[in-house]
């Protein structure tokens, strides 16, 4: 098909490893954005996706993006995947197509024409840090994360968070990405004097945490928090997994704006009822897609230069509320909720 009778974006979502599990939300839910955004074509086009599966090794995601791009196959990037998948995804769209990066991530990013919609730790990290001290007196944490890019940049930056706020963290253990056996972190955690657990662990990964830290004795007193949990790992979680956990996102399925009420109404009709849960990561894929609409209208044009160029201030409403673009950056809202059985409990703004 020719590239200019449609938009055609590269929807980069994990189809396969510990973030497989939000591939199936991603992939329906984009479809839901794309009904959306087709009812007003973009520049006088519709807009397609192309699924590329980002839970591959980062090379070879690149491989198969670079494909698309040098045959001319799509004019834009999108997707939720990790911050590894993203530093190999840079170089192939470098100054080439728009690239709408969604997930939640360590911050920094500053290279032209990778926007990013997701939370930030000092956004998201820092203020629910904060919360939780205040409302619950938590001031020794324990740190698990995967032993990659986000989970390592995000807990150098927390050792700042945790001087400015004058909390202490009791110990740190990295994990491989794919880990079941927690048995050693969780000997680590229970030998420390730490009253929390902050995850930086992903998908299935926190999944297996999850169910570990249910049945490991001497646990019950400690609360869990996670920037990344969303609706599939609560559910695969099980009840006894979820107790004490806390967590700060953008969006919740549970989150009552408007927008989020309309997409969730969209969501049910596009898919039925038995659909995969919206979630966090999904929701994510929805933003990215809208933010692509957005900044090509503003521009004019899908030329990557023209979109940063007049991205700054760029504002539009979206399930998470109102969005708006400063630095390539999407600044938004973020909650914090706390797990309630197979739900999520909005207990307060951050």
């Amino acid at each position: 098909m020719d590239r200019h009778e449609n938009i055609r974006v590269a929807l980069v979502i994990p189809l396969q490893g510990p973030a497989g599990i939000f591939g199936p939300s991603c992939e329906a839910v984009a479809d839901t954005a794309l009904n959306l955004i087709n009812e007003d074509p973009v520049l006088g086009r519709r807009m397609t996706v192309d699924v590329v599966d980002g839970g591959a090794p980062p090379a070879v995601v690149a491989s198969r993006l670079r494909s698309l791009v040098d045959r001319g196959r799509i004019d834009a990037v999108t997707g939720w995947h990790i911050s590894a998948v993203r530093h190999a995804l840079a170089p192939v769209v470098d100054d080439r197509l728009p690239y709408v990066y969604t997930s939640l991530y360590e911050g920094g990013e500053s290279r032209p024409g990778i926007f990013c919609s997701g939370e930030t730790p000092a956004h998201q990290i820092q203020p629910a840090l904060r919360w939780l001290c205040d409302e619950l007196g938590l001031r020794r944490w324990f740190i698990v994360g995967d032993d990659y890019v986000w989970p390592r940049a995000s807990a150098t930056v927390t050792r700042q968070f945790a001087h400015d706020l004058g909390l202490t963290l009791s110990g740190i253990a990295y994990v491989r990405l794919g880990t079941t056996d927690f048995s050693e972190v969780l000997d680590a955690v229970r030998r420390s004097d730490c009253q929390g657990v902050l995850l930086y662990l992903v998908g299935q990964d926190a999944v297996q945490f999850n169910r570990a830290f249910a049945t490991a004795p001497g646990m019950d007193h400690l609360v869990r928090f996670s920037p990344l949990m969303e609706e599939n790992m609560l559910l695969a979680s099980g009840r006894a997994g979820t107790e004490n956990l806390y967590v700060a996102a953008a969006y919740f399925r549970s989150l009552a704006t408007a927008s989020a009420l309309e997409l969730g109404r969209r969501y049910v009709a596009d898919h039925g009822p038995d659909a995969p849960p919206l979630n966090n990561a999904a929701e994510s894929c929805f933003e990215g897609l809208l933010t692509l609409a957005q900044l090509a209208r503003r521009a004019g044009s899908l030329d990557v230069r023209r979109m940063v160029a007049t991205a700054e201030g760029l504002g539009f409403d979206g399930p998470r509320g109102a969005m708006s673009m400063a630095q390539s950056h999407l600044q938004q809202r973020v909650h914090l909720a706390k797990a309630s059985d197979f739900d999520f409990d909005v207990v307060a703004p951050l």
